[in-house]
């Protein structure tokens, strides 16, 4: 069996704090991230995204940062679009 990365995203919300750490995704890029729900327990509707919420992920040895512009969902799938992506400095402590 060939093992696959796991991507992983973190969540947080203005005036909240952290909403999701090491949230896996099936798809990401500086436009979008997607989650499969097929033959899962968790269902599109359960994750609660919302428009401003920032999201951070790893790219290689950087960290990237976006804002979620918007939110679709169908039965099986949970897709996020996103806006603003940038590398965060190399400073930056992500964990």
């Amino acid at each position: 069996m060939i093992p696959q990365n796991l991507t992983t995203i973190t969540i947080e919300r203005r005036g909240y704090g952290r909403r999701y750490s090491e949230l896996p995704v099936d798809l990401i890029d500086h436009d979008s991230f997607e989650i499969d729900c097929a033959g899962a327990y968790a269902r599109p509707i359960h994750y609660d995204l919302r428009p401003g919420d920032i999201v951070r992920w790893r790219d290689g040895e950087h960290v990237i940062e976006a804002n979620i512009a918007a939110v679709e969902h169908s039965s099986d799938r949970v897709r996020a679009v996103l806006t603003g992506a940038h590398p965060l400095p190399p400073e930056f402590f992500y964990y």
